[in-house]
């Protein structure tokens, strides 16, 4: 388990007793424009995966998948509302009806005028429940333990949390960092394969710079060289010297400190941030060369993200309900990591190369 910059895990908990105990809501970038010929869906799904829903739609308009627009993956054991487009020039739908399913229903639908792509939405609000909370006697907790989870959860709204890849990026077994390490080594794989591969394997060499910049405690300051990304935003600049300004705008969440995507291109970081990002990728040549080799070019993405209008409500005694959102690309077990420790379960969107 990576190191907490908030310290140990206060409580052990259930996450996902119930689908219901982890609602997802995308957040729409853009509302529908009512015309068009793509037919805009907002579907609620429990028990589904994405994927599923896209054969389903498929089967039910009698398409081709590339026919099928959605922003992101959600999580399969929960609650989840997500846009789907389905290309359909005749302006022609078979019933709505016909449809829905079990665990399927149709929220919402208009006519859109483009394709929905991948990474088309603003982030995704969160409510998690999480249930029979256990202190570390085992005991549910007291009024001081509770007061001691709100204080941490304050802290976690105030400073944000260390913009971890969660552990689904890394396979159900946590095998496909090393199934990439074979696969850079000769081993064949198909193409949806090579795709998560690739990704994990880019996460895995994030994780370990934001691991050390945790370790030292410079994940949510600038430091020497540093490479900065804007609050909301994909833009990044810099390096640049570093000035009370930009030392400022870090601290008021305007700017972020970022960490390397790896792939073709000398890494755009200086100083401290560069040396620190070398010995990783030294360390991990391997990964860095078949990241290289497969074509992917240099990124950076923010070791850090904020939990946007965190707030929280005791349901019960042992039963601590928690809601907030989260950009693209970002994982709800970043924030419960603060909490709980790593817990393996609820992920945000899993875009193919982060966010």
């Amino acid at each position: 388990m990576s190191a907490s910059p908030f310290g140990a895990p206060l409580f052990a908990a259930r996450i996902k007793a119930a689908p219901e105990d982890f609602v997802v809501e995308e957040i729409a970038t853009e509302p529908a424009t009512g015309q068009g010929e793509h037919l805009q869906l907002w579907i609620e799904k429990r028990g589904h995966a994405t994927t599923d829903i896209v054969q389903r739609l498929c089967r039910w308009a009698n398409v081709a998948p590339v026919a099928i627009g959605y922003a992101g993956l959600k999580d399969k054991q929960a609650v989840t509302r997500q846009r789907f487009t389905v290309h359909l020039p005749k302006r022609v739908s078979p019933p709505l009806d016909t449809l829905e399913a079990e665990g399927l229903r149709v929220v919402a639908h208009d006519w859109h005028a483009r394709k929905l792509p991948r990474g088309g939405l603003a982030g995704n609000a969160f409510t998690i429940t999480l249930r029979e909370l256990r202190g570390p006697g085992g005991d549910v907790p007291d009024d001081a333990l509770r007061a001691a989870i709100e204080v941490r959860l304050q802290s976690i709204a105030d400073r944000g949390v260390p913009n971890r890849f969660g552990v689904q990026r890394f396979g159900r077994f946590g095998d496909n960092v090393g199934q990439a390490r074979r696969m850079f080594a000769g081993a064949k794989v198909g193409r949806e394969t090579r795709s998560m591969l690739l990704s994990a394997a880019r996460s895995e060499l994030f994780n370990r710079v934001l691991d050390t910049r945790v370790a030292d405690g410079s994940w949510e300051r600038a430091i020497d060289g540093e490479v900065f990304r804007l609050d909301g935003r994909k833009s990044v600049f810099g390096p640049e010297p570093l000035t009370p300004e930009l030392e400022a705008r870090v601290a008021a969440f305007d700017l972020h400190p970022t960490g390397p995507l790896w792939g073709r291109g000398a890494l755009r970081t200086t100083g401290s941030a560069n040396a620190l990002e070398s010995t990783v990728a030294a360390d991990e040549a391997a990964l860095c060369k078949g990241l290289e080799e497969a074509g992917l070019s240099q990124e950076r993405r923010a070791l850090r993200v904020r939990a946007e209008g965190l707030a929280w409500t005791w349901p019960a005694d042992d039963a601590l309900e928690l809601r907030f959102r989260l950009p693209p690309g970002c994982y709800a077990t970043a924030v419960l990591a603060g909490l709980c420790g790593e817990t393996g379960e609820g992920a945000g969107d899993a875009l193919p190369d982060g966010d």
